[in-house]
């Protein structure tokens, strides 16, 4: 049973909660102070809610889980949990998640996490079948991650990495989609297909992946925390990562989960070369 309420809870995708260290180096560079006790309780804060979400997620779509290939296995989708104890233990991750977000000591941080639960509880309760409403709902998680960094350090966030930021996040959530389309999944599992066709996908995240990298490049230009020799010396990864993103989801037909995406190894390897490449931008070392 602890297992099964674990798997429910889905931690490996916490993953994307990576998104919550984007501002850190930028914000260390321009003098902000990182507490880790504060941050660590806000990760965790944004890491019980995700849990929640997910938790509420499965058990309303327990019954059209039961007709896809590897959602069926779920707990709540094979009946090893039932649906009102699903129910309550969402509910218990959600107050969970707003009490450490309190007790965290940053003033933003029970908005930011308590904002993230009520946006997807309406995407939960419906506007999930609604095209193009859901993959803006999907990306705005992302963003609400970024803004929690953010607001962990103290610092207020850029309008260029907001931007760069969440057009990251609609790719993200296009290739999702997409995915879905390649699969020949339709209405029956997730109605907002309807309003979707690879051709529509393809087309969007070819416009998203161009707003990323302009975005960063943007942010790079206007940032006044970067070595003025080494503005650019993180973009050819930032180029690279979107690239090989998009080669994964049009090659090897991945996308459908992004923490596989992000787990893969030229993905990890291009993540690490950033960080380095944009902590020597800074000047931190």
């Amino acid at each position: 049973m602890v297992r099964d309420f674990l798997e429910l809870s889905r931690p490996k995708d916490w993953v994307k909660n990576v998104f919550v260290f984007m501002p850190v180096p930028f914000a260390l560079a321009s003098g902000a102070h990182l507490d880790a006790r504060v941050f660590g309780l806000g990760l965790l804060a944004f890491c019980l809610a995700n849990s929640a979400v997910y938790s509420f997620n499965d058990s309303l779509d327990a019954d059209r889980d039961k007709v896809h290939d590897k959602k069926k296995h779920r707990p709540v989708a094979s009946g090893r949990i039932s649906k009102p104890a699903a129910y309550a233990w969402a509910a218990m991750l959600a107050a969970g998640s707003l009490l450490v977000s309190l007790v965290s000591g940053s003033i933003n941080a029970p908005i930011i996490v308590g904002t993230y639960l009520a946006v997807n509880v309406v995407y939960c309760l419906g506007a999930k079948h609604i095209a193009l409403l859901d993959v803006f709902l999907l990306a705005s998680g992302f963003v609400l991650r970024v803004l929690l960094g953010c607001a962990l350090l103290g610092v207020p966030p850029s309008n260029p990495m907001l931007l760069c930021s969440y057009a990251l996040a609609l790719f993200i959530a296009l290739a999702k989609r997409r995915s879905d389309v390649v699969k020949g999944l339709d209405e029956t599992h997730r109605p907002s297909l309807l309003g979707y066709n690879q051709a529509f996908l393809d087309h969007a995240m070819g416009i998203m992946a161009a707003m990323v990298v302009v975005g960063y490049a943007l942010y790079s230009m206007e940032s006044g925390v970067l070595v003025p020799s080494r503005k650019f010396a993180s973009l050819p990864f930032v180029m690279f990562g979107v690239l090989d993103y998009l080669r994964l989801v049009h090659v090897h037909k991945s996308g459908g989960s992004p923490v596989e995406v992000f787990l893969s190894p030229q993905i990890l390897i291009t993540g690490i070369g950033w960080l380095l490449a944009v902590i020597w931008s800074v000047h931190l070392v």
